[in-house]
C-alpha cells in the first residue's frame, strides 16, 4: 500500500460527513446493543434502508460503527443484570456479573469497553496490511479456487454454528436451495418461481435478512409480558468506568495479546465471524491460566481475553469479504450486499480498480473503535436510561423499520411478504435449535458457488479432477475434503470402538 493511497484515504475518512455518520451510527449501535435480545446483526439489517442514500464509504462506515458499538454495548446488561446483550457477550456474562456482585461493576464495564476497542484496533491493522497482500495473490485465482473458497466458507459456518453439525448442514442446505430460485445462471430459464414474476430475480437478500434477524426477534417473545428486566438503581460506579483497567492490563498483558490475536485469526476464516472468537478466547484463557479456579468468580483475566477477541474478530471478518467476496459473518454478508448496490463488486480486482476508496473503508474500522472510548464512557453513565425505554415503544418501532426496510428494496409488497415469511421460518428454526447464520450465508454464497462450479466444469470438460489441477486449488480442495471427512471418520471410529455417542445438541447450543 503506497503512502499516496493512504493519505488520500485519510482525506476521505476525515470528512465531516463520514465523521458524523460514524458518531450517529455509534449512538444507534449503543442503543441496540444495550437492549437484551437485540443483536448487532439486527441493528445492521435495520440500517440498510438509510444506506441507499449514502456514498459507499459513509454507508460501510455506518455498518462498521453500528456493529462495533452494539457488540461492545452488549456488555452493559450482562454486567448489570446477567443478561448478555449480544451472542459474543454471552461467552463471559457470568464472569462479568460476578465482578458486579463483588462491587467491581465499573471495572467489568471498563474492561469490556477498553479492551474491545483495543482489540478492534488490532483487527483493523490486520485488515489494513493483510487485505492488499491477499488481494494481489487472489488476482491469480481462477474459478477453481473461488469455488473451493466459497465451499470452505459454507462448510465452516455450518459446522461451527451449533453443537450438532447435522442441524447446521440442514440450515446451509435451506439457504442454498433458496439461492437457486430465479433465472438459471447459464440457460436463463426460470427455476422454482412457480409463475411468480417477482421471483424471477431470485429471493431478495435484504428482506430475508431483516426477517430472520429482526422480525424473528419480535416473534421470539420480545413483546411478551415479563421479558424485559427491571431498571437498575442509580449506581455511583458510573462516575469512573475506566478505573482499574490499567492495573488489570499490567497484571494480565498476555491475555490481551492472546485474545486479540486469536480473534483476528478466527474472524478471518470465511463463514466463521467474530462471535465464536469470544467463546474460544474465554475457554483458552481458562486453560492457560495459572489460576483457573478463579474463573466464574469475577476474574479479570478471562474478561480481558474474551473482550479483546470481540472486535478483533469483527474487523478481521472483513478480510475474506473484501478480498474474496465471501462474507466472514452475517454482518459482512449485509455489507457485501450494500457494496453490490453501490456498484462495487467485492473481490481482488476492487483493490486494483479503486484502492483509495477501499483503504478508506478499512480506515473506518480504526475510527469506529477509537469512538468506542468516549461513547463507551457515556454509554455506561446512561445505561439505566437505555434499559428503561418502554417495551411498548421499542417493539412497534422495530416492526415499522422491518416493513419499511423490506419494502424499500424493490418498492414491492411482495418483499414485505418475504420478510414476514423469513421471520416466521427463523422463529420456527431457532425454536428447534437450528442455526440461522448458515441460511443467510447459503443465500449469499449460493450463486457464487454455482457460477464458479459451472465455469470450472466447462474449463475442465466435465472432469472433476480438474478442481485439483492447480496447486492452490488442490490445497483448498484437500482442506475442504478434510473438513467433510474428519467428522465422519471420527463418528465411524466411535461407532466401531463401542464408545458412547455424544449428545447431538444441548439446550444452550444457540
Amino acid at each position: 500500500m503506497s503512502i499516496d493511497v493512504l493519505i488520500a484515504a485519510l482525506g476521505v475518512v476525515l470528512q465531516p460527513q463520514v465523521l458524523m455518520v460514524v458518531l450517529l451510527a455509534s449512538l444507534y449501535g449503543l442503543f441496540i446493543g444495550a437492549i437484551p435480545g437485540l443483536s448487532a446483526t439486527m441493528a445492521t439489517a435495520l440500517l440498510i434502508p438509510l444506506t441507499f442514500y449514502m456514498d459507499p464509504v459513509p454507508a460501510i462506515a455506518a455498518i462498521v460503527a453500528t456493529t462495533a458499538m452494539a457488540i461492545t454495548a452488549g456488555d452493559i446488561p450482562g454486567v448489570l443484570l446477567r443478561i448478555p446483550g449480544t451472542p459474543a457477550s454471552a461467552a463471559y456474562v457470568e464472569e462479568a456479573y460476578a465482578l458486579n456482585l463483588k462491587g467491581k461493576a465499573q471495572l467489568a464495564l471498563g474492561i469490556g469497553i477498553a479492551f474491545s476497542a483495543a482489540g478492534g484496533l488490532v483487527g483493523a491493522l490486520v485488515l489494513l496490511f493483510s487485505a492488499p497482500i491477499l488481494a494481489r495473490a487472489a488476482l491469480n485465482f481462477s474459478s477453481f479456487e473461488f469455488f473451493w473458497m466459497a465451499l470452505l466458507g459454507l462448510l465452516t459456518s455450518a459446522l461451527v454454528s451449533t453443537n450438532a453439525p447435522a442441524r447446521g448442514l440442514f440450515s446451509l442446505s435451506l439457504g442454498l436451495l433458496i439461492s437457486t430460485v430465479g433465472l438459471d445462471v447459464t440457460s436463463g430459464q426460470p427455476r422454482f418461481t412457480f409463475g411468480v414474476i417477482d421471483l424471477y430475480g431470485g429471493v431478495s437478500f435484504i428482506p430475508t435478512m431483516i426477517g430472520m434477524f429482526a422480525f424473528a426477534e419480535l416473534l421470539r417473545g420480545l413483546s411478551a409480558a415479563g421479558t424485559v428486566p427491571p431498571v437498575p438503581e442509580r449506581q455511583k460506579f458510573w462516575s469512573n468506568p475506566f478505573a482499574g483497567v490499567g492495573k488489570a492490563f499490567r497484571a494480565y498483558p498476555w491475555s490481551f495479546v492472546r485474545g486479540s490475536s486469536l480473534g483476528a485469526s478466527i474472524g478471518a476464516l470465511p463463514g466463521v465471524g467474530g462471535d465464536l472468537a469470544a467463546w474460544i478466547a474465554y475457554g483458552m484463557s481458562k486453560r492457560f491460566s495459572k489460576t483457573p479456579e478463579k474463573f466464574g468468580t469475577g476474574h479479570e483475566e478471562g474478561l480481558i481475553e474474551a473482550s479483546s477477541s470481540n472486535n478483533a474478530g469483527l474487523s478481521s471478518a472483513w478480510v475474506p469479504a473484501l478480498v474474496f467476496g465471501i462474507p466472514g459473518d452475517a454482518v459482512t454478508a449485509i455489507a457485501i450486499g450494500v457494496l453490490f448496490m453501490k456498484g462495487l463488486n467485492p473481490g481482488p480486482q476492487l483493490f486494483v480498480d479503486n484502492p483509495t476508496m477501499l483503504t478508506a473503508v478499512i480506515l473506518t474500522f480504526g475510527l469506529a473503535n477509537l469512538f468506542l472510548f468516549p461513547i463507551g464512557f457515556l454509554a455506561i453513565k446512561g445505561a439505566r436510561y437505555v434499559l428503561a425505554v418502554p417495551r411498548g415503544l421499542i417493539v412497534p418501532a422495530i416492526l415499522v423499520f422491518c416493513v419499511v426496510g423490506a419494502f424499500a428494496i424493490n418498492n414491492t409488497v411482495f418483499d414485505v411478504g418475504v420478510m414476514l415469511a423469513a421471520g416466521l421460518a427463523a422463529y420456527l428454526m431457532e425454536s428447534n435449535r437450528f442455526p440461522i447464520a448458515p441460511v443467510i450465508l447459503g443465500l449469499v454464497l449460493g450463486p457464487i458457488l454455482e457460477r464458479n462450479f459451472i465455469m470450472s466444469m466447462q474449463i475442465a470438460d466435465g472432469n472433476l479432477l480438474g478442481f485439483f489441477s492447480r496447486p492452490v486449488a488442490a490445497g483448498l480442495g484437500v482442506v475442504v475434503c478434510a473438513v467433510i471427512l474428519v467428522p465422519l471418520i471420527r463418528s465411524l471410529l466411535r461407532t466401531f470402538s463401542g464408545a458412547p455417542k455424544q449428545a447431538p445438541d444441548t439446550p444452550n447450543s444457540n
